[in-house]
């Protein structure tokens, strides 16, 4: 069978992560059958799962939370009797100043951490770190410095945080084309929390993907809709248990009414989007509806803590018209009868295949394509794996021009793949995202990080990016030999301009940190 280099490189950087290096074959394996090496993946739907030793479910990250705060509470009081300062948690106070430079940054993507100071070099999690540059050697010496501190431990949070950070990292480095773990990224991010909300939402951020994203990546879209809204994650990320129905026993005898903000968010970033048919009477009934969807406390009153659960105190009772059919009041039937109904709905249909062909294929996604994975949506109630299937199967998948800019996740992955660097620690990777604007799980927003190029195409970001593949470059470049690397990952879909770039450059330092800024390998 002929093999073709293009096919292959569409195959790996538009539905995966790229080439891995080493003694992988992915190009020459991938060149010999393009689609068929994409669909592979799907065949394995359990290989989408993701368990690893230490990783916890939602409530008994819960149940450890709670019990780190009431710790901590109980230290604070005992110091404050004692007549003590007190002295907030590691990760509620402002971070020590760490002389985090992007060489330290790069080292991990390397894999060279031996040669580091762990304990200098790396963020407890994924918070901003200062990146001021350590004094030049050559500086007058100065007066002595102090001696630091010993850094603090980490708290359950921040190790929980770190685990699940690198159970992912590692998963999307060693797969074989990536394009499950790719569906995985772009799902997590259309059903989008932030870690940022608070402690909660920081330990829950790795256990909210394993367990309401991955186990339906190629499911039904509806099954999905259902395990994420009632997950206790995104509950909290958009204050669903505050939300108390007017006429309900809670709502009658506290002070606090509706919060619409997860019925708005399902509607307009989740399901139907913009002009998708609804209206602002439309996001209050979801909002009644949805009355009652929340999670058991540090008390466990309502169940185990850290659990879904529905508080029947809290539902607004009664009937509800919402998009033009009345649910009867069946508790929480009802508002998971509203979800599926929703699901079905054609707006859905298209709002998701408009967003799934601008990721993996173009920033104006072609109509004809949008249109047609529309139909499979409909036609498949929701079937997901059948409208990854389309995807590929599409014509335009496979002939649209590599122009889409990789996110910096995507840029990361794809260069730990290619220089065969399983990483060991999350740190350097957690740093470089925030560097990159791209913080792990924590968007600005409820509607996720963009997905088009010019956000990522910036002139800040490009050069940040140059910075990070020249530390790299400078690190491994002795060691490798860029063509033959270039040979290896792209073959002769290599450009006649990144060959002859990679040729005239000085070093090989330069050379490999050319090759990472690449076309080749900063386009999908």
């Amino acid at each position: 069978m002929a093999r073709d280099s293009q096919a292959a490189l569409v195959a790996l950087n538009r539905f995966g992560f790229g080439a891995r290096g080493g003694a992988s074959g992915d190009l020459i394996n991938a060149a010999s059958d393009p689609r068929g090496f994409v669909k592979a993946e799907l065949a394995r739907p359990n290989a989408v799962l993701l368990e690893a030793p230490g990783l916890q479910s939602t409530p008994q990250l819960g149940q450890a939370v709670f019990a780190y705060q009431d710790q901590v509470k109980q230290a604070r009081e005992a110091a404050a009797k004692a007549g003590a300062p007190t002295e907030a948690p590691a990760d509620q106070k402002p971070g020590p100043r760490r002389n985090l430079s992007l060489n330290a940054a790069a080292t991990e993507i390397a894999g060279q951490m031996a040669e580091a100071k762990p304990t200098d070099n790396k963020p407890a999690d994924n918070k901003p770190v200062d990146n001021t540059a350590k004094p030049d050697a050559m500086q007058p010496a100065a007066a002595p410095a102090a001696a630091k501190p010993a850094p603090q431990p980490l708290n359950v949070i921040q190790k929980t945080f770190r685990a699940e950070a690198l159970a992912r990292l590692q998963r999307a480095t060693l797969v074989e084309c990536g394009f499950t773990e790719r569906l995985v990224v772009f799902w997590s991010n259309h059903f989008c929390i932030s870690a940022s909300k608070g402690e909660l939402a920081r330990i829950w951020a790795g256990a909210f993907e394993r367990e309401a994203i991955r186990p339906h990546v190629l499911g039904r879209f509806a099954d999905m809709l259902k395990a994420v809204e009632q997950h206790p994650a995104m509950l909290f990320f958009l204050d669903n248990q505050q939300s108390l129905g007017p006429d309900s026993r809670a709502g009658q005898n506290r002070k606090r009414g509706l919060n619409e903000n997860l019925a708005r968010e399902i509607m307009e970033l989740h399901t139907l989007g913009v002009g998708g048919g609804y209206t602002q009477d439309d996001v209050t009934s979801l909002a009644r509806i949805i009355t009652g969807w929340t999670f058991a406390g540090r008390q466990g009153q309502l169940g185990a803590p850290g659990s879904f659960v529905f508080n029947v105190n809290a539902h607004q009772p009664g009937p509800q018209m919402l998009l033009g059919k009345t649910y009867e009041p069946t508790g929480l039937a009802q508002g998971e009868a509203a979800l599926a109904d929703i699901a079905r709905h054609p707006s859905t249909a298209n709002f998701i295949a408009t967003k799934f062909v601008r990721h993996f294929v173009a920033d104006d996604p072609p109509p004809a394509l949008v249109a047609r994975l529309r139909d499979v949506f409909i036609k498949t109630d929701g079937d997901l794996k059948a409208l990854a299937t389309a995807l590929v199967d599409s014509d335009e998948a496979w002939k649209a021009p590599l122009t889409k800019m990789r996110s910096p996740y995507d840029f990361l992955i794809a260069s730990g793949r290619l220089l065969a660097r399983v990483p060991e620690d999350p740190g350097a990777y957690l740093n470089n995202l925030n560097l990159l604007g791209q913080p792990l799980w924590s968007p600005a927003g409820p509607n996720g990080f963009a997905d088009t190029s010019a956000a990522w195409a910036a002139p800040e970001g490009i050069k940040l990016r140059l910075d990070i593949a020249a530390q790299m470059g400078a690190r491994l470049g002795p060691n490798i030999d860029p063509l033959d690397l270039l040979e290896f990952a792209v073959a002769d879909a290599a450009s006649i301009e990144t060959r002859r770039t990679i040729e005239r450059a000085e070093s090989r330092q330069q050379a490999l940190a050319l090759l990472l800024m690449s076309p080749e390998m900063q386009r999908r």
